[in-house]
């Protein structure tokens, strides 16, 4: 479990494509486990930054105390502004203060995990001659980062302290290349502020983007925002939330790179085909999710009934119902908390741009461990979980959409299993076609049959709720109501 962390934590640092993709074509090469292990054992991490990695994870942790007197996370006292603008208090990995104030409390503790060991008291502990090593720092900067002086430059936390108007406060010394303790820790309490580039920024000032359609006759309204116009050189965030009864479809230089937040979409149709940095899906329902390659995570949370296509470096979900997942993906997924009723599925679509886009963010069609999740959570020996989807219930998945680009096919095809049913069933189709050829219908009886025909399949739409995808992709009326954000 633990090699697992390091290389879910060398997937999120690791940027740089072209080594992604000559590390998939190595581990793709690999004959057996052996020589599997052997190639992973050449990944390396920071240790420091990579105990930092370790060390947030408590950020979802779960207080007992806490909860015996009603006071469980988050507290009623800190809600914070939600996607719907109201007070929202389910879920920490959203709120901006919460992170500040987890790292406020828990600053000197991380301060000490970095310190070396004869930085430390006989009994573990710093004194106020204890000196943070310029490594620390660099690890410090996984997690911080600031401006000088409210400026619009981004740079990372090593970068600041190094700054020569800083060393009175922060207590650096030229001489041992370290900083003091006490000074150091009380200079980043009195700095630290929420993430100005973060969601609740981007909600409050964030670029709105009219790209979905306001349902009549629903009192729900799309908000779908960027932070553009206030983070330009971070990487972009872009938020929907409350997308309903429609097809959503966008390929935009505003997506490219960008993380992506999708909240409470019901009952809709989402196509997002950029290369993209990294994606959550949170509390969303009967929805078909078509995403872009995603050069990091996808994390699903708390969603009933959807179907996430994608291709994706790491995918995630939790507290999930009746999901379906079509994807190909160099890692195994991992099963958190929660689900269940999950399937999996290969990936099976295309449209003409995706290989191009899956170079982009160095994503290769192997290794592909899209059949092979991994349990983490309490009900790890409980594999009823999730199911492989079976070959009889696969069909393909058309992207109906005309774009340029070189892309004609599934990259990587798909399993024997899977093309095999997909094979049997068009030639099933392919017999009936003869048959009613040859059956030598009149042409009243040609007429007839058609209409037989159609209104069966008029039935099939509507009891499959395909009908409403086909409405939705038919263009809305000039003039018509558009959201705003």
């Amino acid at each position: 479990y633990s090699h697992d962390k390091a290389a879910l934590f060398h997937s999120l640092i690791w940027r740089d494509p072209p080594r992604r993709l000559e590390w998939a074509e190595a581990e793709a090469a690999c004959a057996n486990a052996d020589e599997l292990e052997r190639e992973r054992s050449k990944l390396s991490v920071d240790t420091l930054q990579f105990l930092l990695f370790l060390y947030v994870q408590q950020v979802n942790k779960v207080s007992l105390r806490r909860s015996l007197i009603g006071e469980e996370w988050p507290s009623p006292r800190t809600k914070s502004p939600s996607l719907t603008g109201k007070s929202a208090s389910e879920n920490k990995n959203w709120n901006d203060q919460d992170h500040r104030a987890f790292v406020q409390s828990h600053l000197s503790d991380m301060l000490e995990l970095l310190l070396e060991p004869e930085q430390l008291t006989a009994s573990s502990h710093p004194t106020h001659r204890s000196l943070v090593s310029y490594e620390a720092v660099c690890a410090l900067s996984f997690l911080i980062e600031g401006t000088v002086n409210k400026s619009r430059t981004v740079r990372p936390l090593h970068d600041l302290a190094l700054w020569q108007p800083c060393h009175g406060q922060n207590g650096y010394s030229k001489v041992s290349r370290a900083f003091s303790f006490p000074k150091l820790e009380s200079w980043l309490r009195s700095c630290l502020t929420t993430n100005p580039f973060g969601m609740t920024a981007c909600l409050k000032s964030g670029k709105k983007l009219a790209w979905a359609q306001q349902v009549e006759g629903t009192t729900r309204r799309a908000k779908i925002a960027c932070n553009s116009r206030v983070a330009p050189e971070v990487f972009p965030m872009v938020i929907m939330s409350q997308v309903y009864k429609q097809t959503l479809a966008k390929s935009s230089d505003t997506l490219v790179g960008a993380h992506v937040r999708i909240h409470r979409c019901n009952e809709s149709f989402i196509y997002l085909l950029s290369p993209l940095r990294s994606v959550t899906i949170e509390k969303c329902r009967n929805s078909t999710f078509v995403l872009g390659p995603v050069q990091a995570s996808v994390h699903v949370h708390s969603c009933d009934n959807i179907k996430v296509i994608v291709v994706c470096h790491c995918l995630s979900l939790s507290s999930t119902a009746g999901c379906t997942f079509y994807i190909l993906t160099p890692t195994q997924p991992l099963i958190l908390s929660g689900n269940e009723a999950v399937s999996f599925a290969p990936f099976h679509t295309h449209y003409p741009m995706l290989e191009d886009h899956m170079a982009q963010v160095g994503l290769a069609t192997l290794p592909n461990y899209w059949d092979s999740p991994m349990l983490v959570c309490k009900e790890s020996s409980d594999t009823s979980v999730f199911r492989l989807l079976p070959p009889s219930d696969f069909y393909t998945f058309v992207i109906p959409f005309e774009m340029e680009g070189d892309t004609t096919e599934t990259p990587g095809g798909l399993p024997h299993a899977y093309q095999k049913a997909l094979s049997q069933r068009e030639r099933k189709v392919q017999i009936w076609q003869k048959t009613v050829k040859e059956a030598g219908l009149t042409k009243d009886q040609r007429k007839q049959f058609q209409i037989l025909v159609e209104n069966k399949f008029y039935e099939w739409l509507v009891q499959t709720g395909n009908r409403q995808q086909l409405d939705s992709l038919v263009p809305p009326a000039v003039g018509s109501k558009q959201a705003a954000g």
